[in-house]
């Protein structure tokens, strides 16, 4: 069973970048398709989680949330186990917790709800303020 950590979360002021990174162990990360949610203050529950983007497996598609295309890029590098979300362009309004999810089935038709990911890791915050 696949594990995730997320890293690189912080405080940043709007118009800046950060870039996160999801390190996975005990799976055969290539397998994987790997999301990104972010939870903004005050929701609880993992369905209010929102979609922010997903990669396939070896990297060939990747689709994003509506609020944040153009300004990240999801990418996997799979001989490191790693994945990565670099945001740029930050409004305050991306703050938020932000979780990287894995599951081995994978939809072309979408993946963009959180009940569709099995693993998930604990989140890494990211802040967004003057």
């Amino acid at each position: 069973q696949v594990e995730l950590v997320e890293s690189g979360g912080g405080l940043v002021q709007p118009g800046g970048s950060l870039k996160l990174s999801c390190a996975a162990s005990g799976g055969s990360f290539s397998s994987y398709v790997l999301g990104w949610f972010r939870q903004a203050p005050g929701k609880e529950r993992k369905m209010d989680r929102e979609f922010v983007a997903l990669i396939n497996w070896d990297g060939s598609r990747t689709y994003y949330g509506d609020s944040v295309k153009g300004r990240f890029t999801i990418s996997r590098d799979n001989p490191e186990s790693t994945a990565y979300l670099q945001m740029n362009g930050l409004k305050p309004e991306d703050a938020a917790v932000y979780f990287c999810a894995a599951d081995l089935v994978y939809s072309d038709g979408g993946m963009a709800t959180p009940s569709q990911y099995t693993h998930w890791g604990q989140g890494t915050l990211v802040t967004v303020s003057a």
